[in-house]
């Protein structure tokens, strides 16, 4: 029997969850993967010591393109994986935690699936087709996401509001443990052509709960401020038709890319309904405030009149006013570092570290 098995949902596409995985492996680096799908040059997750166990859905390489397709085959490629473990530390959105352990399960959680349980809000009003499938599938699911959570010895999440959302879905408690803030400012950077410094940036992946629209909106309500989105996303295609000339899209970016981005930013504008806002940080890392809507985990990830400013809600002019509000006052890059030094890895590593050792004890 292992000690230590890692879970991960699926690893095709880069962001927060994809990062935190990165860490985990530093936390456990004897522990093996488990994941549903597995693209390592979409994911840019560096694994190269890691050994890497995908599962059966992986072997079909439309599924490692799209995965939303997989959403029929995700949750019983976990329920029939069983892992012999001591410890199975499981990183899930909401499918990986329905993996079989034989020993303890601890599941971080991002948020309870938010196709079940904010169907509304991460469609969108569009894609009749994924809601018609959700609407089929959503009460076996939800059935399956229920038992599943309820498999788990003890629950970790990444903030205060995902920490509501678990108690409100699946009736406990679960410790708060946020994320580690590990993009390195000091590694290589590549500039992208045509693009002068200063300009407010936008990184998200383009779904409709990002809410990139209204940043859009309010971009087309400032003529005068220069708006870059990085990123990509089903969504593209309807955004860039909503932009006006004041807007870019960069589409996927590289690390090094991105650090240019950040580094010649003026500022940051989070507009999605996130758990936690990893974004916001990882700006605040290259000294850079954000503006934010004043929700969720960036409630935790801001703070008010020393990193950033927020706004009340995704009226193209209350963005606007934040914005304006933004680049009127002088912020000062070390106290911005400063916060975002709290959120580092090393406590991240540490507190993980004693859980799993804590629940061994008990193995």
């Amino acid at each position: 029997m292992a000690g230590v098995v890692l879970v991960h949902d699926y690893l095709t596409q880069r962001g927060g969850a994809e990062r935190v995985v990165e860490a985990m492996t530093r936390a456990f680096p004897e522990a093996p993967l488990y994941t549903a799908l597995y693209d390592s040059a979409a994911s840019h997750v560096d694994l190269r010591d890691v050994t890497v166990h995908p599962l059966w859905p992986n072997a079909l390489p439309l599924l490692r393109r799209h995965h939303r397709w997989a959403l029929p085959v995700l949750a019983p490629a976990f329920s029939w994986t069983r892992i012999d473990a001591a410890v199975t530390l499981v990183s899930s959105s909401g499918w990986a935690h329905g993996v079989r352990a034989s020993g303890r399960k601890v599941v971080y959680c991002y948020a309870p699936a938010r196709w079940l349980y904010q169907r509304d809000r991460y469609l969108g009003g569009r894609h009749p087709g994924a809601r018609a499938a959700l609407t089929l599938l959503g009460p076996p699911l939800t059935s399956w996401d229920r038992r599943s959570a309820r498999s788990a010895h003890r629950y970790l999440c990444v903030s205060r509001t995902t920490q509501r959302l678990i108690r409100e879905t699946y009736g406990f408690d679960a410790e708060v443990l946020h994320p580690p803030v590990t993009f390195d400012p000091r590694g290589a950077q590549e500039e992208i052509a045509g693009m002068e410094p200063g300009f407010l940036l936008c990184v998200s992946r383009l779904l409709p709960y990002k809410n990139v629209d209204a940043v859009l909106a309010a971009a087309s309500a400032s003529p005068g401020r220069r708006v870059v989105i990085a990123g990509d996303g089903p969504e593209r295609a309807h955004l860039e038709a909503l932009a006006g000339s004041n807007v870019r899209f960069t589409g996927e970016v590289s690390e090094a890319q991105l650090r240019w981005l950040y580094a010649n930013s003026a500022a940051l504008v989070a507009a999605a309904h996130e758990d936690y806002g990893l974004t916001v940080l990882e700006a605040a890392r290259f000294g850079r405030p954000a503006a934010a809507l004043r929700a969720g985990g960036y409630l935790e990830t801001v703070s008010d009149g020393r990193t950033g400013v927020f706004f009340d809600s995704l009226a193209p002019a209350a963005i606007a006013a934040a914005l304006a509000a933004l680049t009127r006052r002088q912020w000062s890059p070390q106290v911005i570092k400063r916060w975002a030094a709290r959120f580092g890895e090393p406590r991240f590593s540490k507190r993980l570290q004693e859980v799993v050792a804590d629940e061994m004890g008990r193995a």
